[in-house]
Formats: structure tokens, C-alpha cells, sequence
């Protein structure tokens, strides 16, 4: 069964051209903060914040491996959100993505909306 909050919504976040290739940049869907990059002609959008100590990605940059946050290196893989390079050990949340007619539209839930945003600075667990 499948519920309002489940649903995939595909909400448009920018025009393409806002998103050249090699850069990652922060767009929001509603209060969730997402950071949506372009590397080897592919959209990704992730969440925006690194799970080591909740810096933001879209102040990182593009590797070959995928995003790495500035604050203390950590690198996701932009397909799963799997952290490839440590600090980090928890992955980050990973969104659907279509570019069509110009413009990036980020799929989301009402469930992601509500567990990503708005963001507050929280304590390390580890």
C-alpha cells in the first residue's frame, strides 16, 4: 500500500545551464536543502548536508569517485550515497533526478521533505 508520503513527486529545482558540468550547487524542494551536481553530463541530487558533521556538499566539489565535502574530505558516491572515502561512514540520501525540455527536476517525498529539512547543526555520534 502506498501512502501520501510515499509518493515520488518530481519538482523542478533549476535550469539546466545553472548546473554545468564539474559543479555541485544548492537548490531546495520546498525546506529541503539538496545539492544537485553534473559530472560526466549526468544530473545527480543528494542531500546537502556530509553525515560526518553535517557541513555543506554544495560548498564541496566533484572528484571522479563522486562529491566530496570541504570540511574534512569525506567523498559519496553520487548514485548510491555510499561514503567512499572516510570520515564519513553513513551514507548520504541520494534523489532521483530528470532533465527534460532544459530544466533539472529532483524527485522527492513527502516523507524526504520532512526528515531533511529545514537542518540544524547536530552532534556527532561517533
Amino acid at each position: 500500500m502506498t501512502t501520501a508520503d510515499d509518493e515520488l513527486v518530481f519538482h523542478r529545482v533549476a535550469r539546466s545551464g545553472q548546473v554545468p558540468e564539474g559543479y555541485v550547487r544548492r537548490f531546495y524542494v520546498g525546506e529541503l536543502e539538496c545539492a544537485v551536481a553534473r559530472l560526466h553530463g549526468t544530473v545527480y541530487a543528494t542531500s546537502n548536508y556530509c553525515t560526518h558533521l553535517d557541513c555543506l556538499l554544495s560548498s564541496g566539489k566533484l572528484i571522479d569517485d563522486g562529491i566530496k565535502c570541504s570540511c574534512h574530505g569525506s567523498v559519496f558516491d553520487l548514485e548510491t550515497g555510499d561514503p567512499i572515502y572516510p570520515p564519513a561512514s553513513v551514507p548520504i540520501q541520494v534523489y532521483p533526478v530528470r532533465e527534460e525540455d532544459g530544466e533539472i527536476h529532483v524527485g522527492v517525498t513527502a516523507a524526504d521533505v520532512a526528515s531533511g529539512g529545514p537542518r540544524r547543526r547536530q552532534l556527532r555520534r561517533d
